[in-house]
């Protein structure tokens, strides 16, 4: 075993320094001194010890995981934070009402003591990053089972866990696989939960475009929202208190206001979430061919009937805001995803070094692997899409949802069969629920998903319970009207009137009977065989890339391998660059003020920025936040290579300070989760200037400057 792991990790090392494709790449940051070289070459400044170092503050200790799903950046010595507005969204929110509506006015808190806390956030540094992989496997032995083997390492990672956080404190510990188990990482992290928010713009600048411009160039967004980080008075994690004082990081980022040109070196440290660079071509296609397309169709629906209601009401616009953007976001996504795919014709690219591999791989360690792939995706394919209608229609009822949730709450733990009931996590539940849902977008999604799910899902593949009730209401309407009429959870007042004495009406509540059911089904019919095709998948996998790495190696074909994103801390690079996505077309890689003004139109919500933007703007009053040009910047595009939870990654320059922040890519390279085209895919931030620019002139929050260091 000893030998087999030296082999594949000699093989990674190896293989990292080639470059395929210009720019491509999440390299792990303690391993970033193998991609030093190619970076000082293309302009950086530093060293691999200023990047990552478990010895001395370095940019990895101003870096956090924001929440579960972003990148976050300190900006000061006193634990200012800065991430991307649709990161801190959900957090400006929830403190947002019809009276003080913080989404569409924006937030300034002008003290200390204004500034809100926000119960769940946390934020968290990463210690150190460790190779662990001899550890994780240890006890191996060629004839174990698939099973066996993932029973050990999850023993030997929970033993490594433990021992990483005994001293407890904060601290917080994950082993994660890398290149589909043949490496293993540990990652250590202290957790702050003390998280408050300090300042957030008008939507109407931090979501300016709306969901017409998501993915786009050009992009005018002011996608920013300002946090602070606090600790106990010896600066260690700590519930929210009062008394805690504001964070005194290791290393905050100093802000450049030179500005950048096209060019200029740009670096990405954050967590990437997910990406799928090295499967199969059959997993591209039903990606492109089915999966993308039936989620893009349910999605749009759903849209639709918010944006109806939204546009009637404040109250309902507020409410569903949040789970709009969150509908949304990966709905466009996927739209550009597949058109991505197809352009770059990756299935059949894909294929063509599959054969290339397979004749190859004959007779040797890795022969049949390629069709042992093709054919467990073959077998994988009804469940997957049984799997997508599932999660993209059943799951998305808010009702059942919150219904099930508080059926759960009904526990029978006593030995006199007596019904506990936890009240006060109901209370809380159901508070959260009500404040954001409108039971007319909830009924008339349902019918419309439902539907869908009735046409386009094999008779073989719905569960029997379905098939009964559909036969006794007569239509997906006639459903929905009793659900909608007769569910305790359609009445606030009844719900939150619930006691233990209620089990039996809660369980079989229709909202609670169809979310059951067809969580049963999908835990007894679906999920065993998902789980048993993917685990043959992650082990064929396994040898698949082992194998390409070999191959690529001996055969000299020239492909840097990295691992795919898991939402650990990664390095991208590359540099600021306009693109051509279609003939005729360039785009430039910076865009300013003007263009916002170009956009503005006050009969549409998206694009209807503030009187005060409008006032700077015709008096030019940019102060010193105008460029070259005489306008403000707005934000620029790079070749750095991204996905989500990139979101709010800090971009520095050569001189390691901050330039802006990532926050999208461009729609037309929303593929690169899969594959990389670098004459296409950028990645888009928002030039910290027009950062500072909104907090003077708009939020007129200046003090805030004082805590911040600037690199002129």
């Amino acid at each position: 075993m000893k030998k087999s792991i030296k082999f594949i990790l000699t093989g990674v090392l190896a293989l990292a320094g080639m470059t395929a494709r210009a720019d491509e790449g999440m390299w792990l940051p303690s391993l970033i001194s193998q991609r030093i070289v190619d970076m000082q070459e293309k302009g950086f400044k530093l060293s691999a010890e200023d990047i990552y170092s478990i010895n001395q503050a370095s940019l990895k200790d101003a870096v956090v995981l924001f929440g579960r799903g972003c990148t976050g950046e300190l900006i000061s010595p006193e634990g200012l934070l800065l991430t991307n507005h649709h990161c801190g969204y959900s957090q400006i929110q929830q403190h947002s009402s019809v009276e003080h509506d913080y989404l569409k006015d924006g937030f300034w808190a002008m003290s200390r003591e204004e500034e809100l806390p926000n119960k769940g956030l946390t934020v968290s540094f990463l210690e150190r990053m460790d190779d662990v992989t001899e550890y994780v496997l240890k006890g191996y032995t060629p004839d174990m089972t698939e099973e066996q083997r993932v029973e050990l390492v999850k023993k030997n990672s929970q033993a490594l866990i433990e021992e990483a956080t005994k001293e407890g404190n904060g601290l917080r510990a994950t082993v994660e696989a890398l290149y589909y188990g043949n490496q293993y990482f540990l990652f250590l992290y202290r957790e702050y939960a003390d998280v408050r928010l300090v300042g957030a713009p008008p939507s109407s600048i931090g979501k300016f475009g709306g969901d017409t411009d998501n993915w786009m160039w050009p992009r005018h967004t002011g996608d920013f929202s300002m946090f602070r980080i606090y600790a106990d008075k010896d600066n260690n994690p700590a519930p929210y208190s009062k008394d805690n004082v504001p964070y005194k990081p290791k290393k905050y980022f100093h802000i450049s206001t030179k500005g950048v040109q096209e060019g200029d070196f740009t670096f990405i440290y954050g967590f990437p979430g997910s990406t799928k660079e090295y499967i199969h071509s059959e997993g591209v296609r039903y990606i492109e061919e089915i999966g993308d397309p039936h989620k893009i169709n349910l999605r749009t629906l759903r849209l639709d009937i918010m944006n109806k209601y939204q546009s009637q009401s404040q109250k309902v616009r507020i409410q569903y805001s949040s789970k709009n953007a969150n509908v949304s976001n990966a709905w466009k996504k996927w739209q550009g995803e597949v058109k991505g795919i197809k352009k770059m014709k990756t299935v059949q690219t894909k294929q063509e070094f599959e054969k290339a591999f397979d004749r190859w791989a004959k007779g040797g360690e890795f022969d049949g692997v390629i069709g042992k792939l093709a054919a467990l995706y073959a077998e994988l394919e009804p469940y997957q899409f049984a799997t997508d209608y599932y999660a993209e229609t059943v799951r998305t009822v808010e009702v059942a949802n919150v219904a099930m949730s508080v059926a759960r709450l009904f526990l029978s733990g006593h030995e006199d069969g007596l019904v506990t009931f936890d009240q006060e996590k109901a209370k809380e539940l159901l508070d959260a629920f009500y404040k954001d849902w409108y039971l007319p977008i909830d009924k008339e999604s349902f019918v419309a998903v439902m539907n869908e799910y009735e046409k386009n899902v094999p008779a073989d593949f719905k569960p029997s319970y379905y098939k009964e009730k559909l036969a006794s209401y007569g239509s997906i309407e006639a459903w929905a009207e009793d659900m909608f009429t007769n569910s305790i959870f359609i009445d606030q007042a009844k719900a939150e009137a619930l006691t233990a004495a209620d089990k039996d009406a809660v369980m079989n509540d229709p909202a609670v009977e169809f979310f059951n059911e067809f969580l049963k089904w999908y835990a007894t019919d679906i999920q065993p065989v998902t789980t048993r095709i993917n685990r043959e998948l992650d082990l064929a996998y396994r040898d698949y890339m082992r194998g390409q790495m070999v191959y690529c190696r001996t055969q000299r074909v020239p492909k840097a391998f990295y691992p795919d994103a898991n939402l650990t801390l990664r390095v991208a690079y590359g540099h600021i660059k306009g693109y051509s996505p279609a003939d005729g077309t360039y785009y430039l890689p910076s865009s300013t003020i003007k263009g916002i003004m170009e956009k503005d139109n006050p009969e549409i919500f998206d694009y209807n920025i503030p009187q005060r933007l409008r006032d700077i703007y015709a008096a030019k009053d940019y102060g010193r936040w105008a460029d070259a040009t005489g306008e403000v910047p707005v934000c620029f595009i790079a070749t750095n290579h991204t996905t989500g939870g990139n979101s709010g990654s800090p971009v520095i320059n050569a001189d390691g300070d901050l330039i802006g922040l990532n926050f999208d890519r461009v729609w037309e390279g929303t593929m690169s989760d899969i594959v990389f085209d670098p004459e296409i895919c950028r990645n888009i931030a928002l030039d910290v200037r027009y950062v500072l620019f909104t907090i003077e002139k708009i939020g007129g929050a200046s003090y805030l400057f004082d805590e911040m260091t600037f690199a002129e």
